[in-house]
């Protein structure tokens, strides 16, 4: 809401000011917002020339007692344009002052409705604020807090798994992380690292932590950084060890973790793997406060989530696994804790330990066999992860989802546990109305539920899978259109003529042009192979070919003909070969003197794959045994075909050269 500032304090009032600043304190936490608001008063106070240095302290001590009230007394200061004020204040040369505006600046930034673009208005303002760090530890605490809450990521990639705690997008220009960076951020904060206040080295460790998110050209100059003779890795691998504070370990693990995944320094390297790793994993256990838990879990997720050796390393560190599954018992009814505030904040974010388990989880079992079989033999574990798909929390329900997409990367998993629990089930309702986000790895999993061997294909296809499917498809977002063509297309591998039907009637022959033009070479190849999967076995192949034969044969042309990749071409080539297998499909290619010529074409294109697929093609017109042999071999003889097979058939690839050599032989049968 905007406030109105009330007329000038007389002179009279201003003295008494610093002595009735109890009064004005207990205004701020009055229920009254009329008298909270006249608390502002003091930023009028603040700007006055002719108020003293003291004065003007003691304002901005009172606005930053103020601040610390609720989110509406920050948001009628912010109204008030606080931010200009404090800001301005930096420019006096009274430490006390400066010192009292950087705590209130502090308080507000750290408040989570300040927009954070308000530090970087006014492009003069980071520099000067690099100047001050040298005036006291009073002034590096808190600029290095300042710097570590406005620094906000401004490309997050909200598909795929990312465990790290999530950053905030930030708006256009420069993001925040560059333009700290340019401004010396690293030259400036590094020493402070060895400075003998703990406050100090604390919020330096925070701002290197968000500095190296994500961010390859700061990791990579972190790595080289010297501070007293000693590079900054080694300084971030003593403070993790275990005399030290908890804050401390998880915050250098947390650097360690981002500069590792930045790319600056090796997942093999024994920073990693004998001090950041282990160290992560010691957050997990129940001894821990409820916060490092879920960090320790997230972070050690975000460490491993690419690396095949690190997920193997850390599930078998300190029984990791078993670890984890306490995590869903927080806090038991036996709980420890005696403190009641500790244990009704537990009560309230005992969610956020579900879904930190359910990301490491997912990314302990990305890759290995055995790491999934153990995962899902932890007690209960298919019931957690089916409870997860329905739970309130939508970080919960997204955490879940992913644990349930990694799991079912596993051909075992998908016959056995899968199947005893009906995971498909739950995974069907979180297709309906979710957000992108968990939409995209929920169809990700419907995806391999789908697969020819998963026992869950049956009753996914008779719940309504293909209307929701080919509604995917329609998507403005990529990885949904994928991910529903991708669906479709193993849903269609070995179907019966019903399902294929079925498809192609929710598809509409619309819809498939549509795909078929995508601008995406993904959505193109996982259409191709839908169409290749509907173009198998004769009955199937001579019925579709019936309906839409016309359509697909326009779409077979426009590929072959357009600026696509090897891949493409190939996939498309095997479309028609697959249509030359047909009984009367044939007839469509063999009418068709456009796709003839283009079959020529590729059988003496310069890449083997291409011309490989175009004998497909060739083969299957000419195979003796079936009616109307002899006059389609005269036809592609007539066009020239048996001259290239003739070539090809001297040919020093020893695929082309069989293919041909089994192709003439059809003619001399």
């Amino acid at each position: 809401m905007a406030c109105v500032l009330e007329t000038p304090l007389r002179m009279s009032v201003l003295s008494e000011v610093t002595a009735s600043s109890r009064h004005y304190v207990d205004r701020l936490f009055d229920p009254d917002p009329q008298k909270v608001l006249q608390g502002v008063r003091l930023l009028y106070l603040l700007q006055q020339e002719i108020s003293s240095t003291e004065l003007k302290t003691e304002c901005a001590v009172v606005l930053g007692s103020l601040a610390m009230g609720t989110e509406n007394n920050v948001k009628s200061l912010l109204d008030c344009h606080i931010i200009p004020a404090l800001l301005q204040g930096l420019l006096s040369p009274e430490l006390k002052f400066i010192e009292a505006c950087l705590r209130c600046l502090r308080t507000i930034f750290t408040s989570p409705v300040t927009p954070e673009e308000l530090l970087y208005t006014d492009a003069t303002v980071i520099p000067h604020l690099m100047a001050l760090l040298s005036r006291s530890r009073y002034t590096q605490e808190y600029i290095c807090q300042i710097f570590s809450h406005c620094c906000k990521l401004r490309h997050w990639h909200s598909c795929g798994f990312k465990s790290s705690p999530q950053p905030l997008l930030c708006a256009n220009g420069p993001d925040h992380q560059t333009v700290l960076f340019n401004h010396g951020a690293v030259q400036n904060i590094a020493h402070l690292l060895t400075s003998a206040s703990y406050k100090v080295r604390m919020q330096a460790l925070k701002c290197f932590s968000v500095l190296a998110f994500e961010n390859p050209q700061v990791s990579m100059t972190l790595v080289n950084v010297l501070v007293d003779g000693e590079l900054l890795p080694q300084i971030f691998v003593k403070m993790l060890q275990r005399d030290k504070p908890i804050e401390m370990q998880l915050t250098s693990a947390k650097c360690l973790t981002y500069m590792c995944r930045a790319g600056a320094i090796r997942t093999d390297d024994t920073c990693i793997v004998l001090k950041t790793l282990p160290c992560l994993v010691r957050m997990c256990c129940k001894e821990r406060l409820l916060e490092e838990r879920v960090d320790g879990a997230e972070t050690l997720a975000y460490l491993i989530e690419t690396d095949v050796e690190l997920q193997r390393i850390a599930s078998i560190t300190d029984h990791l696994i078993a670890m984890l599954a306490d995590y869903f018992k927080y806090p038991s009814s036996v709980s420890a804790i005696t403190d009641i505030k500790r244990l009704d904040h537990d009560l309230k974010h005992a969610h956020e330990l579900r879904q930190a388990a359910f990301k490491l989880y997912a990314a302990l079992g990305a890759n290995d066999e055995d790491i999934r079989k153990k995962i899902i033999e932890t007690e209960n574990m298919m019931d957690r992860i089916v409870n997860g798909l329905s739970e309130s929390s939508i970080k919960v329900r997204l955490a879940a989802v992913r644990c349930l997409h990694s799991l079912s990367r596993s051909v075992q998993q998908l016959r056995t546990s899968f199947q005893d629990h009906a995971v498909w089930k739950p995974l069907m309702k979180v297709l309906q109305n979710a957000p992108d986000e968990i939409l995209v790895v929920a169809s990700s999993t419907l995806c391999n539920l789908l697969l020819e061997f998963s026992p869950s294909k049956e009753p996914i296809l008779e719940s309504g899978a293909i209307e929701l499917l080919c509604s995917l498809t329609q998507s403005d977002n990529l990885a949904l259109r994928v991910n529903g063509v991708w669906a479709l297309m193993n849903m269609a591998f070995q179907a019966e003529q019903k399902i294929k039907a079925d498809i192609l009637r929710g598809l509409s022959t619309e819809q498939l042009f549509q795909l078929l033009s995508d601008s995406d070479v993904n959505v193109l190849m996982k259409t191709l192979g839908l169409l290749r999967n509907l173009l198998s076995t004769r009955p199937h192949i001579d019925q579709i070919i019936s309906t839409h034969g016309k359509q697909i044969m326009q779409a077979v042309t426009l590929i072959l003909e357009g600026e696509h990749n090897v891949e493409v071409k190939e996939q498309t080539l095997c479309i028609l070969a697959n249509i030359a297998d047909g009984t009367t499909a044939k007839e469509l290619i063999m009418t068709n003197d456009d796709i003839l010529q283009k079959i020529k074409y590729y059988m003496s294109h310069s890449n083997a794959k291409l011309q490989l697929a175009a004998m497909f093609c060739v083969s299957n017109l000419i195979w003796n045994e079936e009616e109307g042999s002899q006059e389609r071999q005269d036809k592609l003889r007539d066009i020239g075909i048996v001259d290239i097979l003739h070539k090809l058939s001297q040919s020093s690839d020893p695929n082309l050269c069989d293919k041909a050599k089994t192709a003439l032989q059809q003619y001399l049968a």
